[in-house]
């Protein structure tokens, strides 16, 4: 009875009313096969899970997916792959979208495995059965399958495949069309040049017109694929009505997509066509009327005037920026915010501060927190084209009263962007413009923007040397461990945790331990045990020369000694840690 106890089990758990119990089950299962070995797994276990009908989409889904995952491992090997069909293609049928696509995703699976023998026998048949099923759940799922095996299968079967393709593209259920507009371009790529012109394009055509937008936004992608099939005066000849179409549709949807796809059009069909026809449409959809379709169109212009000549750019594609950053919409300014930076390269210098700067400075005092943070964020772009003077001069104001922005995000981001802009104005200007205002985010409302502002400052010390930190830096963050609020010291401690592996052993003797050791009998349980991490940090960071095990020995194993013994749990935790890596330091 042992030899059978795995089925019996398994189908005890798959009855049972606990879906929890039901999942497991199925995610047990090739341990099961590996326990009946590979013949009964097949025989068996493939035609339980076959017959077993669940009626929870969850359990369905699972199943789907644990019989994709290299399962034929555990029947014996690919070539008996095709014995797996047979449940996948049950959950192919089945309501449940998810599951039937997992199920669709794992027959694809499974045929890159299979012999073309077992692809004729078994998988060509499989297909036909769900392409002609009676319920539309078959047909949709069917449409996944054609890509994978149309390689492999003889030229008689390829125009079978193209003929059964074509019926589902015209089918009477537009979740079947929709499903062929999905997979068309991934069957296109294995058709022959002959067969996409012959067979690929009217499928296409098909779907292009069709009623239904949800089924006409699908083929935007498959009209890239095509495109990237046939030559430009192919595609001039072929889908340029098309392509026109598209982009002019009646549903904004179809023409987001378009938008959202244009630098890919752009690339399949060639140079030429993109001068002689595309200027125009992208135009066209940079002022489209719906804030969704120029909001993506947006989001493509400085891909798409890569491809442009300089005159063109300024001609065609700045006009419509200097439109869009004057939007109603303020998820179009965002995404222009994001992107605008992209076409300083491409105009140069003096093009860049006619044109552009104007509408940096315009979008940097957006009332929309999103879009100021976007400029910021790009801002690295524009300073390598216009150069840091002109910087400092138009920009730096605006980045200063940024710095105190209302949204923390927004002074985050500008945070981030100080040491890139320090290392580019020099410590004369960074000390005289920015020194003040990177102290003061050290005493932000915001946690976040505190613990920023110390990594900042670590950047700074690396960027302009330890004597510069020493003088400019160390003074004003040890001068808050004084100070009566406890948030100020309790900076000034994690500030000396980040800063102090970027300093000397002789600023820290000189400046640092002293004040530090102080905080170690602050009354704020928090502060105690952050000071007893700082500590940590310093002894392994300085313990391996002789004068720094002498400044472990004589100072930090003594405090964290009486740490030890302090009356809150957490700083006894951390001090014990502390003095544990500070003692083996010393040892060593």
């Amino acid at each position: 009875m042992e030899d059978i106890a795995p089925i019996a089990v398994l189908m005890d758990e798959l009855r049972s009313e606990d879906v929890q119990l039901r999942l497991n089950a199925i995610h047990s299962i090739p341990t099961i096969a590996l326990a009946l070995g590979p013949d009964r797994a097949r025989e068996e276990l493939v035609a339980f899970l076959q017959d077993s009908v669940d009626d929870e989409d969850e359990v369905l889904l699972a199943l789907a997916e644990e019989l994709g995952r290299n399962f034929d491992e555990y029947i014996g090997g690919p070539q008996h792959a095709h014995v797996l069909l047979g449940p996948l293609e049950n959950l192919s049928a089945v309501e449940e979208t998810l599951v039937r696509e997992k199920a669709a995703e794992s027959i694809a699976k499974i045929s890159e495995v299979l012999s073309s023998a077992q692809v004729e026998q078994f998988y060509i048949p499989l297909l036909k059965r769900l392409s002609q099923g009676e319920w539309f759940t078959s047909r949709t799922s069917s449409a996944a399958l054609y890509p994978s095996v149309y390689a492999k299968v003889s030229p008689a079967l390829q125009e079978e495949l193209r003929n059964g393709y074509a019926a589902l593209g015209s089918d009477d259920t537009p979740m079947v069309r929709r499903a062929a507009a999905k997979w068309l371009g991934s069957l296109v790529k294995q058709l022959s040049k002959q067969h996409v012109l012959s067979d690929g394009l009217p499928i296409y055509r098909r779907l292009q017109s069709d009623d239904q937008d949800s089924v006409r936004l699908l083929t935007v992608e498959d009209l890239i694929v095509i495109a990237e099939r046939l030559t430009p005066a192919e595609v001039k000849e072929q889908l340029l009505k098309q392509i026109r179409h598209s982009i002019a549709d009646k549903s904004w949807r179809v023409r987001y997509m378009a938008a959202m796809h244009f630098n890919e059009l752009a690339e399949a069909v060639k140079i030429e066509l993109v001068r002689e026809e595309l200027i125009g449409q992208y135009v066209q959809l940079l002022k489209d009327n719906e804030a969704e379709v120029r909001t993506a169109a947006a989001g493509q212009i400085p891909g798409f005037s890569k491809m442009l000549d300089k005159e063109v750019i300024l001609a065609r594609i700045v006009p419509c920026v200097r439109d869009l950053s004057h939007d109603a919409s303020q998820h179009v300014r965002a995404a222009l915010a994001n992107q605008i930076s992209g076409l300083a390269p491409l105009l140069g210098k003096e093009s860049t501060i006619e044109h552009l700067l104007p509408l940096f400075l315009h979008l940097l005092k957006d009332e929309f927190s999103e879009v100021r943070l976007n400029i910021i964020s790009k801002l690295e772009t524009v300073n390598s084209v216009i150069g840091i003077e002109l910087l400092s001069d138009s920009l730096l104001p605006a980045i200063v009263e940024l710095a105190e922005d209302k949204s923390w995000r927004v002074r985050q981001a500008i945070i981030e962007y100080i040491p890139l802009l320090a290392t580019q104005l020099g410590k004369p200007l960074f000390d005289e413009q920015l020194g003040n205002l990177c102290m003061s985010w050290l005493g932000d409302t915001v946690f976040s923007i505190r613990e920023a502002a110390t990594v900042n400052l670590k950047k700074l010390t690396e960027a302009f040397g330890v004597e510069w930190a020493r003088v400019a830096i160390v003074p004003k963050v040890m001068g808050m461990g004084q100070h009566p609020n406890y948030l100020y010291r309790m900076t000034t401690v994690q500030a000396i945790t980040v800063i102090s592996p970027s300093l000397d052993l002789a600023v820290i003797q000189s400046d640092i331990i002293g004040p530090l050791l102080q905080l170690a009998a602050d009354p704020i349980p928090n502060i105690r045990f952050n000071v007893a991490k700082a500590l940590e940090t310093l002894a392994t960071t300085f313990g391996s020369s002789p004068e720094g095990q002498q400044i472990v020995q004589s100072k930090i194993i003594p405090a964290l000694e009486q740490q030890k013994t302090d009356s809150d749990a957490d700083v006894r935790y951390f001090s014990s840690r502390a003095l544990s890596k500070a003692t083996s330091v010393v040892g060593a």
